[in-house]
């Protein structure tokens, strides 16, 4: 579902609740509710739900290659400790 249309909708709820005189202006109050939305919105400094997963993604790789690193250290330094105590 498209972020906007969340909006869109939180902001004709909201619209909704004002009293029926406001109804006339009952466009301009959802804009103005919708822009204030969006504003508070990127104050909060989000990152959509792709952004999230591509950095989850990107962050599942590095651990990959981390643990992937760890074991071939693990097996370089294996035989020198071994060699360290024969001596």
């Amino acid at each position: 579902m498209n972020p906007n249309d969340h909006l869109d909708g939180l902001s004709q709820r909201l619209a909704a609740l004002l009293p029926p005189v406001v109804n006339e202006l009952q466009e301009d109050v959802e804009k103005n509710i919708r822009f204030g939305l969006e504003s508070g919105l990127r104050k909060m400094n989000l990152v959509t739900r792709e952004e999230f997963d591509i950095q989850t993604a990107v962050l599942l790789r590095t651990r990959e290659k981390l643990e992937a690193l760890e074991v071939q250290v693990e097996q370089l330094i294996s035989p020198l400790t071994v060699n360290e105590s024969k001596e």
